[in-house]
């Protein structure tokens, strides 16, 4: 996925403006057409700035048109802040006039309904034939802080300008993007573009994303997301700031799952609408942040310090409690804390013998008498360990001027020395020190907990950004000719595209199923064959451990005569006989079809019990086999598949291959394919054969007839 240069470059005239025109424009500060006139000139915009109105001939002391055709010049972007009945007319004149970009300040489309909605669609076609970018409508616009385009209308920006520095904030809704911002500037984050995108007619926040990935001034992106309608637009802007080494900390909510798809599909009732957006963002690098004080925290972080080199965290303290909090965090994050050698150890002892020295390393209170054991503390650790990030919990020495020296010599030093390192103190800060840390890139936290968050999130960038983006080659499609599948036919597909499955059999009556049981070997199980009986348990259809021929021939008696009962109309081929594998671990492999991201592949543990225990992961299709090995880690039954109480542990190699296999058809047939269960597929050792026993396909043709019925 990618984003063509041009996409790129149509937005410059939006979001870097060299001139810019006012519709509706007041001469009165205080309304929606003369604040950002007033904006504009308070923070000294150097281009041009033309405001319209036809009534008047200079507004706050500038020269204005009656329409954008009299200005005469080119325009770059235009403000409209007119009421909705006055939108067509502003946007026909700004396409005779030439203008390259609006921002649409006004209400009354799609979110009032469905008049609005077709008034929505109708400007949304005009702008594209007319090659014009537009953001919004029912928008409050957005900020270019280096460069002093305030072309928003929220009067609370004259209470407090945002400050200037290198965090890109992006809101789909205008009231929490101001109050966002408004927030960065108490906590005294730097600001480099504000962008609300309101109804997204044109403009979506993924297009903004995208635009910051390659704007100099962002070094990371805070995004608040609602929903997205374009998913491989987003995944294309987020793959794009991942090759420019640009985190992005996203706040996404509505976590409440959408309505299960009706296809009968394991995969389909798992996935609900946030399990799926959760898993693309993970795929992507995205650190999901689950409130507006964590997106800060995480988004300042990457806005200061260095990206850790390793998860080894080194622990110094002049508390014991704190020290032992922040090591529960580090483990519930992933974060390591190795023992300080020995060496190391020894030499903090022979300082201060009643010290903890393992990491944490507790120096205790002692540095109230003597103040240099902090820095002789940190050079020993620094000296006998390796760590990708250091924090210090220091208490109250930041407010302390008798401490001043722990706080800015001991870390400036350390910073000159260490470079990669990356370095949060804890403490409670004046701001004179706040600011000498950051300003030497180390971090500073109030809360202990906090700083090893952000550290992990930190380290968390540091991987992604490792990683090289492989391609993904996908197969050639295959012809769909039935509306609905079997279970043999489902194998044969996917046996076709590469998936391991169990070797089986039909049969159409009892003694051809104990013939074809006999040729298998025993024992064996049967199940009822009908592409119209989806869960062939809940019908009395699955006969298990049959040891043989008489067994079978009972069975299939049994089972075809109890799923006529239960489903009357199903037409009933037979049975489908297959080995019956009574080793290895059960897995669920899945694909159910997102509206927004298309394919997704569905990986947890099998058997009843998925739905209830709902240990499942997702990725967005299709992915290579390191993705594959990363998804199948994520799951919390994980050490299951490392082997328990004596079992040895599962092929977990043939595992990943097996769902990147998987995703790679699911990609290539997105169009044909609505859904797929494999439950269960049996993982076995390696040298043992792991397949899959069971499997059902919903074509997108009969998802359509289910939906008609």
């Amino acid at each position: 996925m990618s984003l063509s240069p041009s996409q790129q470059a149509a937005l410059g005239p939006l979001f870097n403006p060299q001139s810019i025109a006012v519709v509706g424009a007041s001469s009165n500060p205080a309304k929606i057409g003369g604040l950002p006139v007033e904006y504009l000139l308070n923070q000294r915009y150097p281009g041009a700035i033309y405001p319209v109105n036809p009534k008047q001939e200079r507004i706050q002391g500038l020269q204005a048109y009656p329409t954008l055709r009299d200005i005469g010049a080119p325009i770059d972007m235009a403000i409209c802040a007119v009421p909705a009945s006055g939108v067509m007319s502003a946007v026909e004149d700004a396409a005779a006039a030439g203008v390259r970009s609006i921002v649409m300040f006004s209400s009354g489309f799609a979110e009032t309904g469905a008049d609005g909605v077709r008034a929505q669609n109708d400007l949304r076609a005009f702008v594209k034939e007319s090659a014009i970018r537009l953001l919004g409508p029912n928008c409050l616009g957005f900020v270019n802080n280096h460069q002093g385009v305030y072309a928003t209308f929220t009067p609370a920006l004259k209470i407090a300008a945002p400050l200037r520095g290198n965090i890109g904030l992006i809101s789909q809704s205008g009231a929490f993007g101001i109050f966002a911002l408004m927030l960065a500037q108490r906590r005294g984050l730097g600001i480099s573009h504000f962008v609300s995108t309101g109804n997204e007619a044109d403009i979506e926040l993924a297009d903004a994303l995208a635009w910051q990935a390659l704007d100099p001034a962002t070094s990371v992106i805070l995004c608040y997301l609602e929903g997205a309608r374009d998913g491989e637009k987003l995944c294309a802007a987020l793959e794009l700031a991942r090759a420019q080494r640009k985190p992005v900390v996203m706040c996404k909510v509505g976590r409440t799952a959408q309505g299960a798809a009706a296809a009968a599909s394991h995969t389909a009732s798992l996935a609900g609408c946030d399990k799926i957006y959760d898993a693309v963002l993970r795929q992507y690098g995205v650190y999901r942040a689950q409130d507006i004080h964590e997106l800060f925290d995480i988004g300042y972080a990457c806005s200061v310090a260095p990206l850790p080199v390793s998860d080894a965290l080194g622990i110094v303290s002049i508390s014991g409690g704190a020290g032992v909090l922040m090591v529960d965090e580090a483990e519930r994050v992933g974060l390591s804390v190795p023992l300080l050698a020995e060496a190391g150890q020894q030499a903090i002892l022979k300082r201060v013998p009643f010290a903890s020295a393992v990491n944490p390393v507790d120096i205790t209170g002692q540095i109230l008498n003597e103040p240099a054991l902090l820095a002789d503390a940190v050079d020993t650790m620094l000296e006998h360990g390796q760590y990708g990030a250091m924090v210090s919990f220091q208490a109250v020495t930041g407010i302390s001027p008798q401490h001043r020296p722990l706080v800015t010599e001991l870390w400036a030093r350390v910073r000159a020395a260490h470079p990669p390192l990356t370095i949060a103190v804890v403490s409670l800060f004046d701001e004179q020190n706040r600011k000498f840390l950051e300003q030497h890139r180390c971090l500073t936290f109030e809360e202990p907990a906090a700083a090893v968050r952000a550290i992990a999130a930190l380290h968390a960038f540091s991987r992604h950004f490792a990683r090289q983006p492989v391609p993904v080659a996908l197969p050639e499609p295959v012809a769909i000719d039935r509306a609905r599948f079997d279970e043999a036919d489902a194998l044969r597909l996917l046996a076709d595209a590469g998936i391991p499955v169990v070797s089986s059999r039909v049969a159409r009556s009892a003694d051809e199923a104990a013939g074809e049981a006999a040729a298998l070997g025993f024992p064996v199980v049967l199940k009822v064959l009908s592409a119209d009986i989806a869960h062939k348990s809940d019908v009395g259809g699955v006969a298990l451990r049959l040891a043989d021929s008489q067994a079978v021939r009972a069975a299939f008696v049994r089972i075809t005569e109890s799923a006529a009962r239960a489903v009357p109309n199903a037409h009933i081929e037979g049975v489908l006989v297959a080995p019956m594998i009574q080793d290895g671990v059960e897995c669920i492999l899945g694909v159910t079809r997102d509206p927004v991201f298309g394919p997704v592949v569905m990986f947890g543990l099998g058997g009843i019990l998925v739905e209830v225990l709902k240990d499942v992961t997702f990725r967005q299709a299709p992915f290579d086999v390191a993705e594959a090995h990363r998804m199948i880690r994520e799951i919390r039954a994980w050490p299951v598949l490392g082997g328990v109480r004596g079992q040895a542990p599962v092929d977990v190699d043939t595992l990943a291959e097996t769902l990147a296999t998987l995703s790679r058809f699911a990609a290539a047939n997105a169009g044909s394919i609505e859904s797929i269960d494999i439950n269960p597929f049996i993982a076995r050792p390696k040298g043992q054969a792991s397949c899959a026993v069971d499997a059902l396909v919903v074509s997108r043709t009969s998802r359509a007839l289910t939906d008609e019925d």
